[in-house]
């Protein structure tokens, strides 16, 4: 699939290559590069987004009408969302100041209090964004594999879902994040099937579960943090090399 784009730098039509299932490269002839995300591409890694219809049929029950609508809408907004963090993953901006970005777009697009994303370091998971906690406990709060919900979820590399976190035998409390006055929870893990990256969680103060909608979309999330990540590390490896 080619997209018709002109380069930036010297106004030149430019080529496409297709990177993912998320993002197309551009380049230009005079050297210069970008990052595109296709919007058809994001309807097929969200098998939410063709439910996204704005003028609802015609229903009887206002209030499903009204459902319909809110549902339509959110889930416009998620592939918005989706783009904007497809094109900062691919962007030159650290990974910490990425997922600083990412974990705000996540929490508003839940509604959620917290976004907490950690990362493998060593044996252990480093806190390494938040949103709604203090900045200043990134790179501070450790967590061993296996320990709390968070080393839980590492350990299995499978999502936990409690609607009151406070309650689960597994949960570990950090006084100096002041977690007790979040009840549900959502644990995602971010890896490749075969190792495990790093840790998302995304929290609230009301008693819920998590929909499967939502569990999915944090799924997506996770997916392209792994992205970044492997995309940093393996262009850190090519610094290394050429060295």
């Amino acid at each position: 699939m080619q997209i018709a784009a002109r380069c930036r730098k010297c106004g030149k039509v430019m080529s496409s290559q297709r990177i993912d299932n998320y993002r197309v490269k551009m380049t230009c002839s005079c050297g210069f590069s970008d990052y595109r995300t296709v919007a058809e591409r994001s309807k097929t890694i969200n098998p939410y987004y063709h439910k996204a219809i704005f003028t609802p049929s015609i229903d009887s029950n206002r209030g499903n009408m009204a459902l319909t609508m809110q549902r339509a809408n959110r889930e416009h907004l998620e592939i918005l969302s989706l783009e904007e963090i497809s094109m900062l993953v691919s962007s030159d901006y650290d990974l910490p100041e990425v997922l600083k970005t990412v974990a705000e777009k996540l929490a508003l697009q839940l509604k959620a209090s917290v976004c907490n994303i950690y990362l493998l370091e060593g044996n252990e998971l480093l806190l390494t964004a938040t949103y709604g906690f203090d900045q200043e406990n990134i790179g501070k709060i450790r967590i061993r594999i296996g320990e709390g919900i968070t080393g839980n979820v590492a350990k299995t590399m499978q999502p936990i879902n409690l609607s009151n976190a406070t309650n689960d035998p597994r949960y570990k409390v950090f006084h100096e994040l002041n977690e007790e006055k979040y009840n549900s929870m959502l644990s995602f893990p971010i890896t490749d099937k075969k190792d495990i990256f790093g840790v998302i969680n995304v929290q609230t103060t009301s008693m819920r579960f998590f929909p499967e909608d939502e569990i999915f979309f944090v799924s997506i999330i996770a997916n392209l943090i792994l992205s970044a990540i492997k995309l940093r590390r393996n262009a850190a490896l090519r610094g290394i090399n050429k060295g």
